[in-house]
């Protein structure tokens, strides 16, 4: 056997022994779900409610933590009947301190102290650069960073006593790489995925493990609830079709079952879709080409639309013949048993 022939067997046998050490430090961190407590925020749909049934059917004690109340009193009941979970719902902003200050002392005072914390919440803006207001801005970083933000600053010194945590934010594949027509959702997740990654680090001392979950698109159902701007019918209809092909984006049951793996190991990152797991990597290796890419496919997307682009519409609310249309079938019926309708 030759020096180079060595070298390679060498080289794998000590990558194989590396990833057989991982394999069985991730064994050693796996926890069980009965019993814990876990805190869901945007827990009353969408992927929220998705996970929520899971961790229900592990056993789990859920609080919900959502805008809506008759959103959330749906969601409680379907948990309740679906599962017999033990469900607190409570209305909270994320985005006001108070709200969330509020909950949380509810949370523990009724609870003594969280396990599981899911920063979910989320909201998302389709649409052109130019018909993107301060505003939009303002309220994506407040419901993605300021909001799991708060909520960190109010159960982490629960779970600091307790020496356990886990904390899971739902960051996105936009978070990792910038979107055309995303620009408030990129810019608020790419902060989110920061803090995140700043908590694991100094967190993982107190036995509090963080996760950084970076999804790629989902058939949650959630387009329908996206504010539309520009041309709204053809910004809904790019956005709502990219949702719904298989390939393009994953059944939100297999996403969910994904992140609930994560936290239960205690995984410090996780990217979904094997499209999303292929752009962070080309992003890496050839971040010029990869800028190139997404400056044409921002050429390739509806253009402006004069000042009736600045208003925004909920996706709902900008249907056309394509969208829904057959092409959408796997979101749209995702959206009704996902409580998005």
């Amino acid at each position: 056997m030759t020096s180079d022939q060595r070298f390679i067997v060498g080289l794998a046998a000590g990558l194989a022994a590396v990833l057989a050490g991982v394999r069985i430090a991730r064994g050693r961190h796996a926890i069980d779900f009965g019993g814990r407590l876990v805190v869901i925020s945007g827990g009353s749909r969408g992927l929220g409610l998705v996970m929520a049934r899971k961790f229900a059917a592990r056993g789990a004690r859920l609080v919900l933590l959502a805008r809506d109340d008759r959103e959330l009193d749906r969601a409680r009941r379907l948990l309740e009947e679906e599962h017999r979970a033990d469900v607190l719902a409570i209305r909270c902003d994320v985005r006001r301190r108070a709200d969330v200050h509020a909950a949380a002392a509810q949370i523990l005072q009724q609870y003594g102290g969280v396990d599981i914390l899911v920063n979910n919440a989320g909201v998302i803006q389709v649409g052109p650069l130019e018909h993107m207001q301060h505003d939009d801005f303002e309220n994506a970083m407040a419901t993605h960073y300021w909001g799991p933000l708060n909520l960190m600053l109010e159960l982490i010194p629960s779970m600091r006593r307790r020496g356990f945590g886990r904390i899971v934010n739902i960051a996105s594949i936009g978070g990792r790489i910038a979107v055309p027509h995303l620009a408030p959702y990129c810019a608020s997740k790419f902060a989110l995925a920061g803090l995140s990654d700043a908590m694991r680090c100094e967190l993982a001392a107190d036995g509090i493990r963080v996760t950084t979950v970076s999804p790629g698109l989902m058939r949650t159902g959630s387009p329908i609830n996206a504010e539309v701007k520009g041309q709204h019918e053809a910004e809904y209809a790019w956005f709502s079709i990219a949702d719904a092909v298989p390939g393009f984006s994953i059944a939100a049951e297999r996403a969910a079952d994904q992140i609930l793996s994560a936290c239960a190991y205690g995984d410090p990152e996780l990217t979904i879709t094997l499209m999303a797991r292929t752009a962070v990597l080309l992003n890496a290796l050839a971040p010029d080409a990869m800028a190139r890419v997404m400056m044409l496919t921002s050429q390739l997307l509806p253009g402006p639309n004069g000042s009736e682009g600045n208003r925004g519409r909920l996706g709902r609310e900008s249907e056309s013949k394509w969208a829904p249309s057959i092409a959408t079938t796997l979101s749209d019926r995702a959206a009704i048993v996902n409580n998005e309708t």
